[in-house]
C-alpha cells in the first residue's frame, strides 16, 4: 500500500522524475540531456541493457572529455585560429611537415624534450608550434603560450612581488611551456636573469617550445652574456628537436596575392 510504502521508505515519485533528480545530483548533464533518446534507440535495435548503458556513459565521457579540452584551451592562452587544419602544410619543407606529424603525438613531452622553432619574421613559427600545440591539448595534455616579451614581465613582476617561485610552481603543471618569440626580446641584465631562472627551472622537468628569428649565433645579443648564453643554449639543446623553418615570409606572400594586378601596357 501507498501508506506502507512511505513507511519502508520506498520512493513514489515517478521514476522518469526519479531519475532526472539522480543524474542531476550525480553530476551528469549528458546522460539527463540523453538517456530518452537512447532508450528509444536502444529499444529499436534491441538492444541489451550493458549496451545501453554504455551508449549512456559514452556520451557522458564525451561531454566531458570535450568540456575539459575546451577549458584546457582556454587556460593555455594559445592563438585559437592558429591550429594544424588552418596550417598550409604544404608551403613547408618536407622534413618540417614530418616534424610536426611526429611532434603532435606528443611522446617528445613524456622525454622533456625542448622544440625550437628557427626562421625570418613571417615564415611560420608560431602558426607551427600552436598547431602542435592545439593537437597536445586535444590528446589531453596541458600547455601554457606566451609571448617571450610578456613571460619576462611576469617573471619579473613576480620577482618583485616576491612571488617568482610561485609562478615557477605554476607553470611546472603543464607539461609543455610555450615561448614566443624570443628574437625581439631586448633585454636587460635582470631580464636576462628572470629567463634564464625560467630555463634552468624547466631542465629536464617539462619541455619547452620556443620560437626565434636569431639563430643560436645571435643569442649573445639577446642574454649580454656570453657564458649566460653558452648555459641557455646549452640546457635548450641537450635534449630537442630543432625545426628550421626556412620559407619565405607568409605575410609577404599574403599581400602580393591581395595586391591588384598593374594594367597590361597599351
Amino acid at each position: 500500500s501507498l501508506s506502507r510504502g512511505r513507511i519502508m521508505g520506498e520512493n513514489t515519485t515517478d521514476p522518469k522524475t526519479q531519475l532526472i533528480d539522480n543524474l542531476e545530483e550525480l553530476h551528469l548533464p549528458a546522460m539527463r540531456g540523453g538517456f530518452e533518446e537512447v532508450a528509444r534507440l536502444a529499444q529499436q535495435e534491441s538492444q541489451s541493457y550493458e549496451r545501453y548503458l554504455l551508449e549512456l556513459t559514452e556520451r557522458e565521457c564525451q561531454a566531458r572529455r570535450g568540456n575539459r579540452i575546451e577549458r584546457s584551451l582556454r587556460d593555455s592562452r594559445l592563438p585559437l585560429e592558429k591550429t594544424l587544419g588552418s596550417l598550409d602544410l604544404k608551403r613547408l619543407p618536407v622534413k618540417v611537415v614530418q616534424q610536426v606529424r611526429a611532434l603532435v603525438e606528443g611522446t617528445f613531452a613524456d622525454r622533456r624534450e625542448n622544440v625550437l622553432a628557427f626562421g625570418n619574421p613571417g615564415s611560420g613559427k608560431t602558426h607551427v608550434l600552436s598547431a602542435i600545440s592545439h593537437e597536445l591539448i586535444r590528446s589531453g595534455r596541458r600547455v601554457y603560450f606566451r609571448n617571450c616579451g610578456l613571460m619576462v614581465q611576469d617573471l619579473l613582476a613576480a620577482k618583485r612581488d616576491l612571488k617568482l617561485s610561485g609562478l615557477f610552481k605554476k607553470l611546472s603543471r603543464y607539461e609543455v611551456l610555450v615561448l614566443d618569440d624570443l628574437g625581439y626580446v631586448q633585454q636587460s641584465r635582470e631580464e636576462m636573469e628572470v629567463l634564464f631562472s625560467l630555463l634552468s627551472e624547466r631542465y629536464e622537468r617539462g619541455s619547452v617550445m620556443l620560437s626565434s628569428n636569431l639563430a643560436f649565433s645571435g643569442w649573445e645579443g639577446i642574454f649580454k652574456d656570453a657564458m649566460m648564453t653558452a648555459a641557455a643554449i646549452d640546457r635548450l639543446v641537450h635534449h630537442c628537436v630543432i625545426v628550421e623553418l626556412n620559407v619565405p615570409s607568409y605575410r609577404v606572400e599574403q599581400a602580393k596575392k591581395a595586391r591588384p594586378n598593374p594594367p597590361a601596357a597599351e
